[in-house]
């Protein structure tokens, strides 16, 4: 039967002037029949009846209404329907605290969940494991304590649902050691409670013990394996280790989804690993999710650094969706392949496409407009970040800013630049106006950039005092190369041992 067909009977047979248990009854299974169907929005009308009839003291009845508005996308209507219940059960609050989360909507969640604490009801696993789940954006080690309490008074001792919530939220605010604490106590460890805590120690660089809970999961899945391959990809000194998971998992027969893509091209990315990102591209074909939007951005942006610009554009081009992540990334590419000129044409192609640029955006640009020495292109593109997009620039950008006027002579220019900077410039900005200094020869700016990044990071950058030595050396002012040198064993700089990648037959 049609939705528009069952309502209208419905009004005419409920107009008599007192109602039964069955009536009611009857109104709350056309309720439920809404709720389920895909026109939630025609059973809005019910709504008039049960006010001209003063059933709104039904709770049965106000908690689907309050569902079928929160299956509408109405929050206002449902939250109206919420407070004017004589008597708010846990189920109503569960239901108005899932429909504010999801939406995005954290305050009006977490405000019910207080509010349930301090009514008659008593919150259930779902209510706690809502509750875990808000308190992940919150940065506080308290809450999800608070929560743990609750759930140890309460007795929810075998919830993996909660206990998982439990173990992420902890992960999520910092507190790796409660995280393993939860984790122990259990008697049976699901996989998503191990996959939560193994994301904790990634996250924190803590490789070994991520390992040792991995080697320990007897049944694994895709998702375990690429919280470890995602871990190992985000780190130089690690990407070979996501390489190798991502081997393991396939000689395991375990298949591979978007996520184990993006982070395994990101390793090969970040060790200009060619010939394992083709191989890689090969089976993304064979598997037809080559062409998904966050596959192609990241096989793009791998081309990109591995200096094979053409196969990079040829990827963008027959993309078919393309978003702020995708043009970042080929704009980033040609501008540092050396063909900065491209990387303008593609920023302002973006802009005509109406696809609005981000951070990362405009650092790219800036730096091609740097390479490029277009020196007017790039200011207009820094002013135009918060006056065009309400993009408040970091300190990032004043670095590269100063890079761009500095590179190209304009020492005084970059200095001034600086001294406009509305927060206190850190030692980025210094080091990009010494690094500018030095390919001009110009000792007496470069001495006094390279004394702020010494006050700001005094042995953090051992490049600056290279840099100011070797500006000395070009001068010949062999005294000055000396008392850096000397400064530098003063406060036990090194130059740190360089360190390079090799692709072999067994690996890198």
């Amino acid at each position: 039967m049609r939705d528009g067909r069952l309502l209208s009977p419905f009004t005419r047979r409920f107009h008599a002037d007192s109602f039964f248990p069955a009536k009611v009854n009857s109104l709350a299974s056309i309720l439920q029949h809404f709720i389920e169907s895909s026109c939630p929005f025609k059973g809005q009308a019910l709504h008039a009846q049960i006010i001209k009839f003063d059933l709104q003291a039904n709770t049965n009845l106000s908690i689907k209404l309050l569902i079928l508005y929160l299956k509408c996308g109405s929050l206002v209507h449902a939250r109206n329907v919420f407070d004017r219940m004589p008597r708010r059960t846990l189920s109503a609050y569960n239901y108005m605290i899932a429909g504010y989360f999801r939406e995005g909507r954290s305050e009006e969640s977490l405000d019910l969940v207080r509010k349930l604490s301090f009514s008659s009801e008593k919150p259930d696993g779902f209510t706690l494991s809502m509750a875990l789940k808000l308190s992940a954006g919150l940065a506080s080690c308290r809450f999800p304590r608070q929560v743990h309490n609750q759930i140890v008074r309460l007795g929810i001792d075998s919830d993996e649902v909660v206990f998982a919530a439990l173990i992420d939220s902890y992960v999520k605010n910092g507190n790796l050691g409660y995280a393993r604490s939860v984790y122990d106590a259990m008697s049976v460890r699901n996989l998503v409670c191990s996959t939560a805590l193994i994301v904790g120690y990634m996250n924190q660089r803590a490789f070994g013990k991520a390992e040792e809970i991995f080697q320990n999961i007897t049944e694994k899945d895709a998702v375990v394996f690429n919280a470890m391959i995602e871990g190992y990809s985000k780190e130089l000194d690690a990407a070979g280790s996501s390489i190798e998971v991502y081997k393991m998992m396939q000689q395991l027969n375990y298949r591979p989804t978007i996520s184990t893509f993006v982070s395994v091209i990101g390793a090969c990315s970040l060790l200009s690993a060619l010939d394992v990102g083709q191989q890689i591209h090969g089976r993304m074909i064979k598997m037809e999710i080559f062409s998904h939007v966050k596959c192609g951005s990241a096989l793009l942006d791998m081309y990109s650094k591995c200096g094979e610009v053409e196969d990079a554009r040829k990827m963008f081009d027959h993309m078919p969706d393309r978003n702020v992540f995708t043009w970042t990334s080929i704009i980033d590419g040609y501008g540092k392949n050396g063909i900065p000129n491209e990387a303008l044409n593609l920023f302002y192609e973006m802009k005509s496409e109406n696809v609005g640029p981000n951070y990362a955006t405009f650092l790219s640009v800036l730096s091609a407009c740097g390479h490029a020495g277009l020196v007017s292109s790039g200011q207009k593109i820094f002013e135009s970040m918060e006056r065009d997009y309400k993009l408040k620039p970091r300190m990032e950008h004043y670095a590269c800013m100063v890079d761009l006027l500095g590179r190209h002579g304009n020492l005084s220019d970059a200095y001034n630049f600086i001294q406009q900077i509305p927060e206190k410039p850190n030692s980025d900005v210094w080091t990009a106006l010494l690094g500018a200094s030095r390919l001009h020869g110009d000792l007496e700016m470069a001495d006094a950039a390279a004394k702020e990044v010494f006050k700001l990071s005094q042995n953090g950058r051992p490049g600056a005092y290279i840099a100011l030595s070797n500006t000395f050396a070009a001068a010949e002012k062999w005294q000055g190369v000396s008392e850096v040198r000397d400064l530098m064993k003063a406060r036990g700089v090194s130059k740190g041992i360089g360190q390079s990648w090799m692709e072999m037959d067994k690996g890198l």
